[in-house]
This record gives structure tokens, sequence and C-alpha cells, in this order.
């Protein structure tokens, strides 16, 4: 039977701030509602090559969802799963080697400022590198022509020897990609990676983005403040509000999105709509065997 590149069943997930204080009951076999959870009740499966937009309100849990996926944030409670193998479950070394098959692109990513770009893309090699070959990078970029060539995807090839410093915001969200195509990923994870580029470069950014995943046949989720370009380039879209999963669907349509909207600050003009009745907020209800890692 074929497992499910991602699974996660009844998750909650502590905000990243509170995340010792609420943690899974384990005496009683409780989640503690009255404490807060970034994510909650979240049930997803995930089949290799897909490629999904997640989309909803700020502070919606889009961020956290996403570096939950990449085991940069342990559930509270809940099952998580990865190629059949429960990440948390592991000991660190293999854990830390299921990472390797994986890459998330902040939306602000954390490029050295005074190193040059060629180095910064580069380092999407590290994990298959040694240590020192790693140092050798450091101190001349052993491939320039591959960083040449993932720049130039984003058109961006004529910063190869600039200061990561010297970048625009747009820019830097460029050169953080670029090092995504130098890493051998299955699962690309990227957040907000338009919010700095303008409509032309937005969609040539994510143009690249879907061919590389196709190509690499990886699994690309993408959290977008772009409604319309969601619904344009991605045949499953996924709605959070208020940790929740809202709506999880191959067909959007404009009542759902201002649903998930409404009430809230919009993103972007697109979803601003607003409608007149108000929906209730789903109830929460704890998994019945919830699974603490």
């Amino acid at each position: 039977m074929m497992h499910p590149q991602l699974r996660l069943q009844q998750l909650y997930v502590q905000h990243p701030a509170n995340s010792n204080s609420a943690m899974l009951d384990k005496a009683n076999n409780k989640i503690p509602l009255n404490k807060k959870f970034a994510l909650q009740h979240i049930d997803i499966d995930i089949s290799q090559g897909e490629q999904i937009a997640i989309i909803g309100p700020s502070g919606a849990g889009k961020t956290t969802l996403l570096h939950t996926l990449a085991c940069a944030y342990r559930p509270s409670a809940g099952i998580f799963t990865m190629n059949g193998k429960a990440p948390w479950a592991l000991t660190n070394t293999e854990r830390h080697r299921q990472r390797r098959h994986l890459f998330l692109a902040p939306q602000t990513p954390p490029l050295p400022p005074r190193q040059r770009v060629v180095t910064a893309v580069l380092a999407g090699r590290l994990p298959n590198w040694s240590i020192t070959r790693a140092l050798r990078n450091l101190i001349k970029p052993i491939d320039p022509a591959a960083a040449y060539q993932a720049l130039s995807r984003f058109h961006l090839q004529d910063k190869l020897y600039t200061r990561v410093d010297q970048l625009s915001g747009g820019e830097r969200q460029r050169c953080g990609l670029a090092r995504l195509l130098l890493s051998d990923a299955q699962l690309l994870l990227v957040d907000e990676p338009l919010s700095a580029l303008d409509p032309l470069l937005a969609i040539q950014t994510l143009d690249t983005l879907q061919q590389e995943a196709r190509d690499r046949n990886a699994t690309l989720i993408c959290s977008l403040h772009q409604i319309e370009l969601a619904r344009s380039k991605f045949s499953r879209i996924i709605g959070l509000r208020d940790g929740r999963i809202f709506f999880d669907s191959n067909q959007v349509d404009d009542q759902m999105i201002a649903n998930l909207y409404q009430n809230s600050q919009p993103e972007t003009p697109e979803a601003s709509a607003t409608t007149a009745n108000s929906t209730p907020e789903p109830t929460i209800k704890p998994p019945a065997n919830p699974r603490c890692f």
C-alpha cells in the first residue's frame, strides 16, 4: 500500500512563542483547548508531486504549517508522517537525514549579509557536501556556473558576485529561491515567495518554481497572498483561518474566498469581498486517540 508523502491527522501545533506552556495532557489523554494553538485539528494527505497553494488571512497559520511540514516545529498532539515515518519518533540523526530531502524557503531568506550571492546560492548543496567541501566553497565558489544558471532562471544572473546586503528585498527573495534550485529536495516548502515582487516578476517566479517541481516530480507547497494567482496556477488550494482548515479543494469559487476572509483584514484587493452573513467557527474536537511525539 502506497503511503502519502505527507500525512497529518488530528494535528495540533502550539504557537512557537508558547511552545512550552500547552503540551498534550498525557495523563488524561486530552488536549487543553483553553490554550493557544497556532494549528488545530489539521487533517491533510499530500501525495508525491502535488502542487498546493495555501491561502488565508494574516495569522491564519500558513507559516506555522510550512514549518511543521519542514520538521522545524514539533506538534503538540496528533499524527504527522513523512514517507510513512513519524519524524519526531526518529532519532535526531535520522530526522536530520530525512530533512535533507526537503527545502524550506522562508519569506525572508536567512542569507549572510556580507556573503557573495554566488556563495549563498551554492549553499543549496550543503546537505550533500562534506564539511571540507563546504569550507572550500566559502573560500572560493566551487561551481559558479551552476549558481549563474540558477540565478538566470529568476532574472538575477547579473548579481552573481554582488554582496547579499546590496540586494533589494525582492532580489533577496529570488536569491533564496535560486538556492532551492540547487538542492535535490523532493519536498519544496515556499513561504510567500512573491510578496516583494512586481506582478510580472511574480508570475515568472511562480512559473519557474512550478516547472522545477514538475521536472523533478517534487511536491510544491506554497503559501500565497495573491489569491487570483493561487486559483489560476494551482489545482489544489488549502484555505486556513484561525489555525483550522477552512477548505481543501480543487474548485475554489468567489464565495469560498469571501467567507475565508470575512471580518478579517484582506491580504490583497482580490480577497476584499465580504458577505452578509457570518459563518460560525467550527467546533474543535480533540482526537479520540491523540499521539504525542
